[in-house]
């Protein structure tokens, strides 16, 4: 979808958008208080970096090594659930730091992992949503979803943008695969690991085989 399409699909997203997340920020703000957006720097298009935007989840850290799981509200968890938490990212999409459809961001330190191969996957800018996310988002590993987004930018078109507007819609109303099992997407190295070689296999409209290095964290949902 190129950039005019991606406006016109963003503002007409905003009539909708923009009332309820003033109404997400004041209950943000009624049960956690400030800051109401989650800032984050990630790796967009050719590797430039850029802050992307989400509602805030979590509350403050009680103490120094407390973990994220027990820090997510009940809002938190229902934003994520509904991924209204990522509605603040149409002004990504406006700034131009994102697309509508694309691999989704990643962070600088798992960017730092990729192959050569894998560097393919910068090549777009990150979307809202993107053929890995409607093909299996964080239910399935890093590498397999690699492999999907370079797929994608192999074979985009409007037909198959329009396809995964349509999916997307579908996963909103029933979502899935909004996490992984124990909050973990397997599959990509954390940045204080030393990579080790494995293979992941997938089933793409065409066979396709990746290899990438296993065993990670998600420091980031879709």
């Amino acid at each position: 979808m190129k950039r005019g399409g991606d406006l016109a699909v963003t503002v007409l997203a905003g009539i909708i958008a923009v009332p309820l997340g003033l109404l997400i920020a004041l209950l943000i703000r009624a049960t956690m208080g400030g800051p109401v957006i989650f800032r984050q720097t990630r790796s967009g298009r050719h590797g430039q970096e850029f802050r992307i935007l989400k509602f805030r989840t979590m509350r403050d850290k009680h103490y120094e090594d407390e973990p994220d799981a027990p820090r997510i509200t009940r809002l938190g968890a229902l934003l994520r659930k509904t991924s209204l938490d990522e509605l603040p990212q149409l002004w990504n999409v406006v700034r131009g730091d994102m697309g509508v459809i694309g691999p989704r961001p990643t962070l600088p330190e798992q960017v730092a992992h990729y192959s050569d191969r894998q560097r393919g996957r910068l090549a777009l800018r990150p979307g809202l949503t993107g053929w890995a996310q409607v093909r299996g988002r964080n239910s399935i590993t890093w590498p397999e979803r690699i492999e999907l987004d370079l797929w994608y930018i192999e074979h985009r078109s409007l037909a198959l943008d329009l396809r995964i507007l349509a999916l997307t819609a579908k996963m909103l109303l029933r979502p899935t695969g909004i996490t992984a099992a124990g909050g973990v997407n397997p599959g990509f190295p954390a940045p204080a690991e030393e990579p080790a070689p494995a293979t992941a296999r997938i089933v793409l409209p065409r066979q396709a085989t990746a290899t990438a290095p296993r065993l990670a964290r998600e420091e980031l949902r879709g």
